[in-house]
């Protein structure tokens, strides 16, 4: 499973700590002629992107003698909750999973991690769309390098769609209300939710706001001329009550978690879901026949009255970051990892979709093949909000979207606490 979601393993400082810290003990750093081990955390908990990611360190590791990597596989908020331990005892792993943006750069700027930039001048750093290897620096500078780019969609059942006798996918609120109507009416669940991790219900508040506010609502809130609680927020969470109210998802689904929430889609028991271009592939992995559904997707609709571009995307994907205490090898397979012989392989098994030059080739599923075009042609590209912004302000961000969801606040409240987080954190 990825992601992020994909997110603020730093904020999450007030969940239960109790793995052990051998677990996180760093490299052991190479002298001339002498041995080292890598120490790496990924969250690709299932095949064939955990069985791919150790054979190529098998792989390494027969080309490189002297160097060991142990590999640690853990889900995405066991890993969250774990790497928080780490860091906060100045441990972190040689190499780790990273969706880069404000949760790295804070990393960085407490010491945490290796800056990357001048092992990327040259060849390497040129392999990298630019767009995509951004998201993991600031100022000039990186800390992490991307693997996987893609974009935040609405992905669909097509034969539940056609049971339900939807022939139209729907490009306004407005039609997707309507859709979400005719799925209950012909007996589907319209919408495949996890809402226990918080993440995924951040998606709805941030597509909406995007395209209800567009790019410089976002970009006056974030640089303090404006406000996360100015109205195309608040009017965000306005129009995602009137979602909620109409009771379009997975029974329990706030008690459900996305493994969840990636069978209930496998299975073919929900008709949608709002997620990144890792979900055909873990929600087949997550099927019982290992298959799952056929799968389309649609842009998330515009908004009746709201000023972004319907093509606007928000997105991300997964990277790596290398562990500040890590021996010099770490970078080295890195590079390894990806260089474009084994990025191209990555598109070929439907694992990621590579942002490393002419990788992209490589892609065998349509559905991947249109997801690179509408990441790729957008005019403005969001990373994820909670990992955008500082970690402390991601957590709100999760906490609060989530007591959307649960009715247990106003959507003015909710922008209003979202905004007093940003304030305090950037302090404006």
């Amino acid at each position: 499973m990825k992601r992020r979601d994909f997110l603020i393993s730093m904020g999450a400082t007030g969940a239960a700590l109790t793995f052990p810290l051998s677990l996180a003990a760093c490299g052991t750093p190479s002298s001339s002629g002498g041995s080292a081990t890598i120490n790496w955390w990924h969250i690709s908990t299932t095949d064939p992107a955990k069985s791919n990611w150790q054979d190529l360190a098998n792989q390494y590791m027969k080309a490189h003698p002297n160097v060991k990597i142990n590999i640690t596989v853990l889900e995405n908020d066991a890993f969250k909750t774990k790497l928080t331990t780490v860091l906060q005892s100045n441990q972190p792993p040689d190499l780790f999973h990273s969706w880069g943006g404000g949760v790295l750069y804070q990393y960085a700027q407490a010491g945490l991690v290796q800056d990357l930039t001048s092992a990327l001048q040259g060849e390497w750093g040129n392999s990298f769309n630019a767009s995509a290897l951004n998201v993991y620096g600031q100022n000039g500078k990186y800390y992490g390098v991307p693997f996987d780019m893609g974009a935040v969609v609405m992905f669909y059942n097509k034969a539940l769609f056609a049971k339900a006798g939807i022939t139209q996918l729907p490009s306004t609120w407005n039609d997707f209300l309507l859709t979400v109507r005719k799925l209950k009416s012909a007996g589907i669940t319209p919408i495949g939710m996890g809402e226990k991790d918080k993440w995924p219900g951040h998606y709805w508040w941030v597509y909406l706001a995007t395209r209800i506010g567009g790019k410089s609502a976002f970009e006056k809130a974030y640089n303090r001329s404006g406000s996360f609680a100015d109205p195309p927020y608040v009017q965000a969470g306005q129009r995602l009550k009137e979602l909620v109210a109409l009771e379009p998802f997975s029974k329990g689904y706030l008690g459900l978690a996305y493994t969840d929430q990636q069978a209930i889609m496998g299975n073919g028991q929900a008709a949608m879901e709002l997620m990144g271009q890792w979900a055909p592939g873990g929600d087949a992995a997550s099927a019982e026949d290992k298959k799952g559904p056929e799968f389309g997707f649609f842009p998330f609709p515009m908004v009746e009255g709201g000023v972004g571009n319907p093509t606007d995307v928000m997105g991300g994907g997964g990277g790596f970051a290398v562990g500040k205490n890590a021996p010099p090898e770490t970078i080295d397979f890195v590079k390894f990892l990806t260089n474009e012989t084994n990025a191209k392989n990555l598109a070929a098994k439907n694992i990621s979709l590579p942002p490393i030059k002419g990788a992209t080739d490589s892609l065998a599923d349509p559905l991947s093949k249109q997801i690179v075009q509408v990441a790729g042609s957008a005019p403005y590209y969001q990373l994820y909000y909670d990992q955008y912004l500082p970690p402390a302000v991601g957590q709100v961000i999760l906490d609060q979207t989530q007591g959307l969801f649960a009715g247990t606040i106003t959507p003015e409240a909710a922008a209003k606490a979202i905004d007093d987080s940003v304030a305090s954190s950037l302090n404006a």
